[in-house]
């Protein structure tokens, strides 16, 4: 698919840019691991903190395989299709692990950028998918929107994270030691 070369910067970007964020993911989870656990913390991370990681390392795969040299639009639309496909079944499973954990009482902000952002972004990969053959420039772009959505909800997400732990749960348990 000659489009793609066009795009061969982009993906560079995004998905080196997701690359490190995963990276950089990793030292903030082990910094926080220093702290008191509590049972319904692993709930929460299943929850909160390793969607975070999937966005992210799904951003990098499609940084990766569009910019692949396919021979034409069957291998990137079936790629595209099983992604978004399995994308959206992890949306559902990320939003009943929300309901189930205990550690934390989300938010809407919480739903809005762990849950529902995160399904309409696999939904909109696998409409790219099946746009591909017919509309080539617009499933580009459809996917392109998907891979900064993804990245910007893994941003948000683990800032979010991050601020909680550093604000509400670290102050918590340094009053519990006293």
């Amino acid at each position: 698919m000659p489009e793609l070369t066009q795009w061969n910067n982009f993906y560079v970007i995004v998905g080196s840019s997701a690359g490190a964020l995963i990276g950089l993911q990793f030292v903030v989870v082990a910094l926080m691991a220093e702290g008191p656990r509590a049972r319904a913390d692993a709930q929460a991370s299943a929850a909160f903190s390793t969607p975070s990681v999937v966005h992210f390392a799904v951003v990098l795969l499609l940084s990766a395989t569009t910019v692949a040299p396919w021979q034409g639009v069957a291998g990137i639309r079936g790629f595209w299709g099983l992604v978004g496909i399995g994308g959206i079944f992890y949306s559902v499973i990320v939003l009943m692990r929300m309901r189930k954990q205990t550690a934390y009482k989300p938010v809407f902000e919480d739903w809005l950028f762990h849950s529902i952002l995160p399904f309409l972004a696999y939904a909109s990969l696998f409409g790219a998918a099946l746009a591909v053959a017919s509309a080539s420039r617009t499933a580009l772009f459809m996917a392109g929107a998907v891979a900064l959505l993804l990245l910007f909800v893994g941003i948000h997400n683990a800032w979010d994270m991050a601020t909680y732990h550093v604000l509400v749960r670290r102050p918590a348990s340094r009053k519990e030691k006293k």
